[in-house]
């Protein structure tokens, strides 16, 4: 039975899950950007990361800017975005039940659908064409010329956010405030504008990695869903944990990946709640989330 088995199949499949992941772990980062430092559930990402492609539509297909310019402006857009919803919805519930930001949050995802349907119409559409088209092959495996480029993208933008957030004042100050807002208080860290520099990231990531998976598979008012495997990788990986944000989106990417290729597509999801429920059955906090979360 196992000489009849397709090892280079696996490896194609284990590959594409792995780039697909890079994706997830970049809109992961951006969820998990918001939680460190604000300790609020964003469980709208998945709808900051369709307004993200939109605007990228907007400005690329529908004014006809070129794409050094449309991808700024749609990544700036909804980093503008981030600032207003921080400034105006999550800011005046500092201090209000978690359950109380979380519905917030929940409303909102539902409130920017229904805007990208009566500014676009739920129609599908696609986004013009920015990466290259050269098959890729590894060793004797395809893998898709987007999908290897997003993940590319996806890596970088990972990489430099590490960086900047390392050893960049703002970055400093958010990771001071993610670790004891009183103490960031006291050392002269103006909090509140850190919550809003949390946000304005968080929403830049979210619409780079949606211009990203829209480019592969085109966009629409549902593409939104994307959010809830984002949601999966971050609960797997840890809330507050970069590094969970990573693993998990690797883990959770390449367990799609197999599901679909040998159970069939409509298993994807399936697979990937049965690993949620395994993992917090044995580390309720995620795989690498810090103990003293708590759960909504």
């Amino acid at each position: 039975m196992t000489g009849n088995f397709d090892w280079a199949y696996l490896f194609e499949i284990s590959l594409t899950g792995v780039a697909g992941g890079g994706l997830y772990a970049l809109a992961a980062l951006a969820f998990v950007m918001v939680y460190k430092a604000t300790r609020v559930v964003n469980i709208a990402i998945g709808e900051l990361l369709m307004v993200g492609a939109y605007l990228f539509f907007t400005f690329a297909s529908m004014f006809a800017l070129p794409l050094w310019l449309a991808i700024p402006g749609a990544v700036l857009g909804t980093g503008l975005l981030g600032a207003v919803i921080e400034r105006t919805m999550i800011r005046p519930l500092l201090g209000e039940p978690p359950i109380s930001v979380f519905m917030v949050t929940v409303g909102l995802a539902s409130v920017l659908v229904g805007l990208v349907e009566m500014i676009w119409t739920a129609d599908q559409r696609r986004l013009p064409d920015f990466m290259p088209t050269q098959p890729i092959m590894v060793g004797d495996a395809f893998l898709a010329p987007k999908v290897f480029w997003g993940a590319v993208i996806a890596v970088a933008f990972i990489a430099a956010v590490l960086v900047v957030f390392r050893f960049w004042r703002g970055g400093v100050a958010l990771r001071a405030t993610a670790s004891d807002q009183a103490a960031a208080y006291s050392v002269g860290i103006n909090v509140p504008r850190v919550f809003s520099l949390a946000w304005v990231a968080s929403a830049m990531l979210a619409a780079i990695s949606g211009i990203i998976v829209g480019s592969i598979g085109g966009i629409s008012s549902s593409m939104g869903v994307f959010g809830l495997s984002v949601l999966v990788v971050v609960i797997v990986g840890g809330l507050d944990s970069v590094l969970g944000a990573l693993v998990g989106g690797i883990l959770i990417g390449l367990i799609e990946a197999l599901a679909g290729a040998y159970l069939g597509g409509e298993y994807k999801l399936l697979a990937t709640f049965i690993v949620l429920v395994a993992v917090l059955l044995v580390r309720p906090y995620g795989l690498f989330g810090t103990h003293e979360i708590e759960r909504l």
